[in-house]
């Protein structure tokens, strides 16, 4: 059901878009012949007709249209079925023809789509500040629930006690379970890279424990082993941890034979080889071990720093957690305008500064989601959190089709907004029929890419990444 309601308000959004179309259209005096819910691909029914317009609604609910009188002549001379009379057609001077428009109009109505978009986040995020006074502040209160029988790190034995809250990894403010989880799954044990400079600390110590031994090991020989040492706690930007950038691993990825070495070698303190091998991929088998985390903790309103916790294999803290969400009240006036178009702002930014990493490739092309990962995460956030973060996310999605729609690529409302900007610059009308085949290009490239995104959603669900 949850679901469900993820699809309709998806589908809002997109008839809001084309509504504000419609509206801009009709201020200044274009006759619109047919509006669309849905794409029109598949089963369509043409719904009623009001005034000189038809609106339709077809199986394909993500998608959505507005067709004027200019499209509609093109309809007759395809010979194509039509809902209006041949007497109906616009002589090609008149002034309800989009094609007759000043620049100025024709820019208001392309733009008027992506401004409805705007305004209804606004109304939707202004709205939650009323009904619910109260805003997320995209934090979260993260305490120990209870440990697992199954032990994969020795924070309990360090003294973690039940009821501790998160403050810190290594010195980098946690308030979320995404940043917890990061930090627990990239410091475990044996992530097949090793540190530069515990490799050469590694290699020093091999060479003097074993002075006999220059670069080669011969399969029978026995080598005295240093001390296990951990790698250098993990530390990574900010942006990492908002997952707005990729984290890439630093130091050396270990080979087959290193990992097979690893495996042999960990805590030992002498070992005879098998097979022949190098003194250097000794060092680097050795060098793979584990980043101790330093966590704080707030204890009965007190900081409590337990410091070289070891994340076994598994990549888990073997913590089970509690997380509370983080709201700010909205109960005044002032506090309802401020806090809503400072949260509006702050996921703004966000989404601006998402699109420019993965333009900058800082962020992967298979990172990108679309509807299908939209509509799951959407219903699971309206059963785990309520209908205040479903409304709220819908909000961000109406602000993030705004924002894509704007985009100076042909085909999207930002392309038309080009066009007209050359136009005004260089006091010419583009080539219509060039025009019409770079849009009908760029359309089938923006087609494959949803195709790309539909794929990497359903790979996501079925890997369970969501």
């Amino acid at each position: 059901m949850n679901q469900i309601i993820m699809i309709l308000l998806i589908s809002l959004l997109i008839l809001v878009h084309e509504i504000g179309h419609f509206i801009a259209a009709r201020i200044c005096g274009i006759r619109v012949t047919r509006f669309g819910i849905g794409m029109p691909i598949g089963p369509g029914w043409k719904l009623f007709k009001l005034g000189k317009t038809t609106f339709y609604i077809h199986a394909f609910l993500f998608g959505g249209y507005v067709s004027f009188a200019d499209d509609e002549k093109n309809f007759q001379e395809e010979k194509k079925d039509s809902d209006i009379e041949e007497d109906e057609i616009l002589p090609g001077d008149s002034d309800e023809l989009y094609e007759n428009k000043t620049i100025a109009q024709k820019f208001f109505v392309v733009s008027a789509g992506v401004l409805m978009n705007i305004v209804f986040a606004v109304i939707l995020v202004v709205f939650c500040a009323i009904y619910y006074q109260k805003l997320p502040a995209s934090a979260q209160n993260i305490y120990v629930s209870s440990f697992s029988k199954e032990v994969t790190s020795n924070a309990e034995a360090l003294g973690v006690k039940q009821g501790d809250k998160f403050d810190e990894i290594n010195s980098q403010k946690i308030n979320s379970l995404y940043q917890l989880i990061f930090f627990a799954k990239n410091s475990k044990l044996f992530d097949d890279y090793a540190q530069e400079s515990l490799i050469e600390e590694n290699l020093k110590e091999l060479k003097k424990l074993n002075p006999t031994i220059k670069d080669e090991i011969k399969k029978g020989q026995t080598l005295a082993l240093p001390e296990t040492k951990p790698e250098n706690p993990l530390n990574v930007n900010k942006n990492v941890l908002l997952g707005l950038e990729k984290y890439k691993k630093d130091g050396v990825e270990l080979n087959e034979i290193q990992t097979n070495l690893r495996n042999e070698l960990y805590s030992k303190k002498t070992h005879t080889f098998n097979t022949n091998t190098s003194l250097k991929d000794v060092a680097i088998a050795l060098s793979d071990t584990y980043k101790p985390l330093n966590i704080k903790f707030i204890r009965e309103g007190k900081e409590i720093i337990i410091r070289n916790i070891i994340v076994q294999k598994q990549g888990l803290l073997g913590i089970l957690l509690k997380a509370e969400d983080i709201y700010t009240p909205t109960k005044t006036p002032k506090d309802i305008i401020v806090k809503s178009f400072d949260y509006i702002y702050t996921t703004t930014s966000t989404m601006l500064f998402s699109l420019w990493q993965l333009v900058s490739g800082k962020v992967s092309a298979s990172d990108m989601h679309g509807v299908i990962a939209v509509v799951k995460v959407g219903g699971d956030i309206i059963a785990s959190k309520g209908m205040l973060n479903g409304i709220l996310l819908t909000a961000m999605i109406s602000i993030n089709l705004a924002i894509m729609n704007f985009l100076p690529i042909p085909a999207l409302d930002g392309g038309h907004v080009m066009f007209l900007i050359i136009e005004k610059l260089t006091g010419k009308k583009p080539n219509k029929e060039l025009s019409e085949k770079i849009n009908n290009f760029f359309f089938m490239l923006l087609i494959i890419l949803m195709i790309s995104i539909c794929y990497n959603d359903i790979f996501a669900l079925v890997t369970k990444k969501f």
